[in-house]
This record gives C-alpha cells, structure tokens and sequence, in this order.
C-alpha cells in the first residue's frame, strides 16, 4: 500500500470516529486492554527480537530502557489503558456558553482534530499510549514508529487494531507505517489535505527535521534538557535527593535532569557531597573549573565541561555541574540552553521561586521537586503522547484535552443581519 493510502484510510475513518459515542470508545480501549494482556507473551518475544538488534547496534542501556518491555511494564500498558477508558470524554464538553445582545446562543465546543501523524522512537509503550488518547478523542492515528523497536511496535499495533475492530470501530482509524525509510515519513509530511496535525516524540534532531519538511502543523513533544537549579536558601539534604532522583531514577527519559546548577553561597559545601553521590552511582561528570575546584578527592574523576555538553540531553548516565553567581545567572544559563521542558528550583526563599517560577520560559517549572513528575499520568490527566514544549494551543503534557480543537456552534431564531 502507498504511503498516500494509508492516511486517505485513516482521514475516511475518522469521520465515522468523530461521532462515535464515548460508550463505543470505551469498550474499545477495554478490550485493547485485554488483547494485550491475552497476547503478552507474543508481544514480549517480538520486543526481545527488537532488544537483542538494539544491543548489537550499540544502543545504550538508557535507550535499551526505553526500548525493553516486560510483564510489569505490559500491565502498565494495559493498565494505562482501561485508565484512559474511565476518564471523562471530552469530544462534546462545551467549554463556554453565552448569549448575544441579538439573542444568538454561542457555544463552543470540543471536537477532534481528524487525522494525527505521531511520529516517535524507541517507545514501543508511545504505540499503545498515542492510539489509546487519539482514540478517545475521535481522532485517526497514523503511527511511525523508530526502526529499533519495529517488531514491537508492529505487533502492538495489530493486536490492538484487531480489538477495535471486534469492539465495533473502524479498523483503518489506526494506520501503522511499516515503511523504514525516511522518504516515506518526508512523503507523509507533504499530505495536509489528508492529515490535519503532527506530533513528535523525540529528541531536538527528530523535532527539526519535522519543522524543515512538514506542511502540517506539527506540536513538537521534543527533547528535554532539563536543569536543577540548587539556591543559597536550599535545604541541601533535599537538594541531594532531588538531584540523583531527577538525573538517575530514570536516565533515558525526556523529564531527567542534565545539568546541575550550584549557587556560590552554597557550593563550597554542597559539591563535594553531591559529586561523590553522582559517582558512586557511576554517573559521568563535565564540570567548570571552579566545581573541579570544590570537588576534593573526586576531582580527578571530573572532565572539563563545555558548551556541547551544557546543550547535551545525555539521556544517560551523564551530567554536567557548573557553580553560578546568583539566581539571575542561572535563569540566564536555562533561557540559553534549555528546550523548555521542565526546570526546577530548590529553595526556602519565597521570593526566589516567585522569580524562578516566572524568569524560566518551560512548560513545567518545579519549586523543590523533582522534574520526574512531568508526566500526565502524574499530573492526573491520564497517560500522554507526549510533552510539548512549544506555546501555540498546548504546552506540557499533552492529554485528552490536548487532542481536540474547537467549533462554535451558534442556535438562532431566524436571525439575519
């Protein structure tokens, strides 16, 4: 089948999509949720196939990570799922009402979007994830997954293509591109008669290629080069475990931390400490010369940092550390490296967060937490495609909500003017 084919199906099915009801929808995402569950053990040698390509390419162990589904995280999946199903349909919410000094009565009113191309890589859980929030909101998907979990995403997307279908929907509103070459993602890009939005999952390379060839509106869900800013007011206790939770809880994912930021007042006593618990969990240090300085023994172990690797999202078990001024400089250092995903501040000064929280331009702005919570799950809003990082129509998390645009419908009474 041609690429073209593929979205001309996917754009006929979303209009039957579109005014399906919230109970159809529903079922369909329950019994999505038992296949996955039924055929897990399918599924699991499929993605071994995809992992074991992975460590012969060379794929690091936070992208195999990424890539690596097992039982628990198959439950996740499927679990993520009947979470979408009991979750409030928005298709149909009207999100204001009022009335005309003529006597017109306005509503405006959710409604899907049509078509949504979600172009990602090694996440075999964004296949499940992007099917089962575009579905809800009665759009068509047309997934293009990366080519290290093919096997995965390929047989996720035929067991739960086949559940929509038996659960009543219209099989062809999910679209999965087997093609791998790129011409054929390019030649996708080029159909926005068919297809009305675009969404990546991926890092920065992924989101520009996407702005430079697509005619489609895209909402870049990129890369996140995120930062822990730790204040001369900071409990340094907590500071420790926000850190190493936000830069080694989960190295390979968008939400880590990457770089460390250390106000003066406070580096003498908190690099040391902070260094030696990074390297103990084998973390690779970049750092200035003035935390090479503060470091003590660990030193030794530290390279010199530069600027390719303050605009690094490592995605590993790697970060860079730099002592900075005051507040102004480290909201100076985030405004010239960060893509705006989430940030984080550690104080006990109201006044510094109130100038954090409103200096930092990112979509999530922590104030003593950690940036691991970015996430829609978390954030109660069910599971996500992703979190854009840009500011037209939807910025963060991008849930149900996310997924829809708008219509105004107006009732009259035979008005004219």
């Amino acid at each position: 089948m041609k690429v073209k084919d593929y979205a001309s199906h996917a754009k006929q099915a979303s209009y039957r999509l579109a005014t399906a009801d919230a109970a159809s929808k529903n079922r369909a995402l329950l019994a999505m949720s038992e296949a996955i569950e039924r055929r897990a053990e399918e599924i699991l040698v499929e993605n071994a196939h995809d992992v074991a390509e992975g460590r012969r390419n060379g794929l690091s162990p936070a992208l195999i990570d990424r890539l690596l589904l097992d039982e628990g995280r198959l439950r996740g999946i499927a679990g993520s799922l009947r979470d979408i199903a009991a979750l409030a349909d928005p298709v149909g919410e009207v999100v204001a009402g009022w009335k005309t000094p003529e006597g017109l009565e306005i509503e405006k009113v959710r409604v899907p979007f049509g078509v949504i191309l979600v172009v990602y890589e090694a996440r075999p859980n964004v296949t499940v994830d992007a099917v089962a929030l575009c579905l809800k909101t009665g759009n068509s998907v047309i997934l293009r997954g990366g080519t290290d979990a093919y096997r995965s995403n390929r047989i996720l997307a035929e067991v739960i293509t086949g559940a929509a279908i038996e659960a009543g929907l219209p099989g062809d509103c999910i679209q999965f591109i087997g093609e791998k070459e790129r011409s054929a993602l390019i030649e996708l890009l080029q159909l926005r008669d068919l297809i009305d939005l675009v969404i990546p999952r991926g890092g920065e390379a992924l989101k520009e290629l996407l702005l430079e060839h697509s005619k489609i509106p895209v909402i870049y869900a990129a890369g996140g080069n995120c930062h822990i800013y730790v204040d001369e007011t900071a409990d340094l206790k907590q500071a420790l475990a926000i850190t190493i939770n936000a830069k080694c809880q989960r190295p390979g994912v968008c939400n880590a931390a990457e770089t460390l930021l250390v106000h003066r007042a406070v580096a003498a006593e908190f690099i040391p400490v902070v260094v030696e618990a990074l390297t103990e969990r084998k973390v690779k240090l970049y750092v200035d010369s003035r935390t090479r300085e503060l470091a003590g023994d660990s030193g030794a172990k530290l390279l010199r940092a530069t600027d390719k690797h303050y605009n690094t999202e490592f995605l590993s078990m790697e970060m860079a550390i730099k002592v900075v001024e005051d507040l102004e400089e480290a909201i100076a250092h985030i405004t010239q490296y960060g893509t705006g995903h989430s940030e984080a501040i550690i104080t006990r000064d109201l006044e510094a967060s109130r100038r954090f929280a409103q200096g930092v331009d990112a979509a999530v702005v922590y104030i003593n937490a950690s940036t691991r919570f970015t996430d829609g799950g978390v954030f109660g809003l069910g599971a996500e495609i992703g979190i854009s990082t840009q500011k037209l129509h939807a910025r963060g998390p991008l849930a149900l909500k996310e997924l829809t645009s708008v219509k105004y419908v107006v009732t009259g009474r035979g008005h004219v003017r």
